[in-house]
């Protein structure tokens, strides 16, 4: 008989396969985001209002799609040359931090929120709904040339709000938000 081997990560896909669609009709935490206000209907918010089925295939809708599309572009066609091998050249001192922090405030919480969980008080209205950039800066794809790049141009080429801050803060000024955000978005630092 033949031998069959089955590593951790394949086991681990087949269980989730099986439980997270399970969680989720059971209304479980683990099986919600936070990107509200439920933008899938009624049937779909917590009792907070705050929170909407997890994103599957076929599930977003085109707000969803519009804020996919940078991330389509990067994986297919990296950024624009101008942007191409960037490097956060500041330091994560406190004062890199603190600058951070002040202009993270100045410019980015109001949609993005005061940690980069989406919620801020214009982003909510938003669609697509602003980035969670408390996850993001987590994320391999996430590189500096990719905040970089986000941050100086804004979302007008994939339809979303993000504006433009390449005219407005200077790239030191950007990199200082990118250090503060790699940071943990920490208190105090203001």
């Amino acid at each position: 008989m033949g031998k069959v081997t089955i590593t951790l990560s394949a086991l681990a896909l087949i269980a989730s396969a099986a439980l997270v669609p399970a969680l989720a009709q059971q209304g479980s935490p683990c099986c919600r985001d936070w990107w509200g206000p439920g933008w899938m209907g009624p049937g779909h918010m917590t009792p907070d209002g705050m929170g909407r089925d997890m994103w599957g295939w076929g599930m977003m809708g085109p707000g969803q799609q519009a804020r996919m599309q940078r991330h389509w572009t990067y994986m297919n066609e990296g950024v624009p040359s101008a942007y191409r091998g960037a490097r956060n050249p500041l330091r994560s001192t406190d004062e890199t931090l603190a600058a951070g922090a002040t202009l993270y405030a100045e410019n980015c919480a109001r949609c993005h929120g005061p940690t980069g969980f989406g919620d801020g008080e214009e982003g909510r209205s938003l669609t697509p709904s602003p980035a969670l950039l408390n996850y993001l800066v987590q994320m391999p794809m996430a590189g500096d040339e990719y905040l970089l790049w986000t941050v100086s141009e804004g979302g007008k080429a994939f339809e979303t709000a993000m504006p433009a801050f390449k005219d407005s803060l200077s790239e030191d000024q950007i990199w200082s938000i990118i250090a503060y955000m790699r940071a943990g978005f920490p208190s105090g630092q203001q």
